[in-house]
């Protein structure tokens, strides 16, 4: 399965993201700032990065410039709320959260470490 790093603002969203992912056979890495997500990116070879959907824009950004710059290969996928706009538009894909079925989160990582 894949190598994730979840990124997100509040650790209880954090770790029950970690969990539906781990349940479903990922590895994964929580990071909550922009150096953590820096020193995490240098440290491991990252199948997917998960921007979570609290983040704003321009942190969402920052990120992903972060992700793209150390890992190239390393396939985005930008959470959003149901009544916001796609911050990333050069993400790899993007999920609107919360959603009624958690498992879809999953499906999408699998979906995207899979992928070429």
């Amino acid at each position: 399965m894949a190598l994730v790093l979840c990124t997100g603002q509040d650790p209880a969203v954090m770790e029950t993201r970690q969990l539906i992912l781990e349940k479903s056979g990922h590895t994964v890495v929580l990071a909550k700032d922009e150096r953590e997500i820096e020193k995490a990116c240098q440290t491991h070879p990252f199948d997917v990065v998960v921007i979570g959907q609290n983040t704003t824009p321009p942190v969402k950004a920052r990120i992903f410039r972060i992700a793209r710059a150390i890992c190239p290969g390393t396939k985005i996928l930008e959470l959003h709320r149901p009544f916001s706009d796609k911050a990333l538009p050069k993400a790899d894909a993007w999920l609107v959260m919360p959603t009624d079925a958690p498992e879809e989160l999953a499906k999408v990582v699998t979906s995207l470490a899979e992928a070429e």
